[in-house]
């Protein structure tokens, strides 16, 4: 029997503006899981938040992509927002993007990472999730997990890992996907996901044997509704030692908080702060974007856990460090580098305030005869 891992996230509607999930919203999408728990559509779940996204987290043996299982998860959302509509959250059902089903919830606005395994005797996996960013945001720790002995030293003196792994890059403007290996393929990797606004790691794959040892949710929000309705907050699945990363090479990964797009209206770069679930939630700048990781292992389909890995002092100075990054970085206030490049404010007001201003760009030509002549006239009345 193979067991499925479902991770299905959206933003539905938060408290005090894009902050936190009101828990009777998470109330409402529990008793959808729970029916759809005792009608055997899945094993088993647990329902978390992080920031204003409320996150899904199932079991079942349907594979993925399950017609049942995502209209599962839509219905838990619909639920949620109903509720949330009731407590006038704010930006109740931001993230539905379409009022009916469709088959799965690819492209209706939530985002979906999920894996077939066969279960091993001892099936410890890490379940990452991220608020106020992209997915792209998981390129640096993808790398750093699975290609960087510095941070993975299994990589060297494990036999078992010394093969490498092989990294599914999704060009998310294209639709297309190509897969590189590493470290055979490093620096043609690198000149790829070094750009994780348009160059995402999809899925990484032991070259060995082709076991599937993490994957991403892909959905880029703005790109689906061809506006900006909120960031994308990627979740992400890495399973776990017996020759893949050990718990503390995957967190070893998020130790530096990098920067990574998002945080306050989508628009800037920001420092990705990893956070135990007690502070899984938007303050500054509705930010700094947040981590939130929680560790399961999974026995026959079943979640035993899960544990609050980021919930440790040993990331204490890595998210000291992030509020000293975030500081710099709001220091430079609406001006880039912390406010993103133009082709990422293409779905923000900048179009917009471009249109309104067209007629009054004037050519430098333009301008210069223009000047001439006013500097002719001048001469003229002053000769007179």
């Amino acid at each position: 029997m193979k067991t499925t891992i479902s991770v299905i996230k959206a933003d539905i509607g938060s408290l005090a503006g894009h902050h936190i999930v009101h828990p009777d919203t998470m109330a409402a999408a529990n008793k959808v899981l729970a029916s759809a728990k005792e009608q055997g559509i899945i094993l088993d779940y647990y329902i978390t938040h992080v920031g204003d996204d409320l996150q899904l987290i199932m079991t079942h043996t349907r594979g993925e992509l399950d017609t049942k299982v995502h209209e599962t998860a839509w219905n838990a959302f619909k639920e949620a927002a109903k509720v949330a509509k009731d407590l006038g959250l704010y930006a109740a059902g931001q993230d539905l993007l379409s009022d009916s089903f469709s088959g799965n919830v690819r492209g209706l606005g939530p985002g979906v990472a999920e894996m077939e395994i066969e279960e091993r005797a001892s099936e410890p996996i890490a379940i990452f999730m991220a608020d106020k960013t992209e997915p792209g945001a998981y390129n640096l720790p993808l790398y750093k997990m699975f290609a960087d002995p510095f941070n993975t030293p299994g990589l060297v003196i494990d036999p078992t890992m010394h093969g490498g792994f092989k990294f599914e890059v999704l060009d998310v403007y294209q639709g297309e996907a190509v897969m590189l290996s590493a470290p055979q393929e490093i620096y043609d990797l690198l000149a790829l996901i070094g750009t994780p606004a348009r160059y995402v790691i999809r899925r990484v794959y032991r070259n060995e044997d082709n076991l599937l040892a993490a994957v991403v949710s892909i959905e880029r929000l703005n790109l689906i509704a061809g506006k900006y309705v909120g960031k994308d907050d990627p979740v992400m699945i890495v399973r776990l030692q017996h020759g893949l990363p050990a718990l503390g090479e995957a967190l070893e990964a998020f130790a530096f908080p990098h920067l990574v797009p998002g945080w306050m209206r989508g628009s800037h770069y920001g420092p990705l702060m990893p956070v135990s679930q007690r502070d899984a939630k938007a303050t500054r700048f509705d930010g700094p974007p947040r981590l939130l990781g929680l560790g399961f292992n999974v026995k026959n389909g079943r979640l035993v856990g899960p544990t609050d890995l980021f919930d440790d002092p040993a990331f204490d100075e890595t998210r000291r460090l992030a509020n000293i990054v975030a500081d710099y970085m709001r220091r430079h206030g609406p001006f880039m580098p912390h406010r993103l490049e133009p082709t990422e404010m293409e779905y923000t007001t900048l179009p917009l305030i471009l249109e309104k201003l067209k007629d009054r760009f004037k050519k430098e030509s333009d301008v210069y005869k223009a000047k001439e002549s006013i500097y002719a006239k001048e001469e003229s009345q002053g000769h007179d």
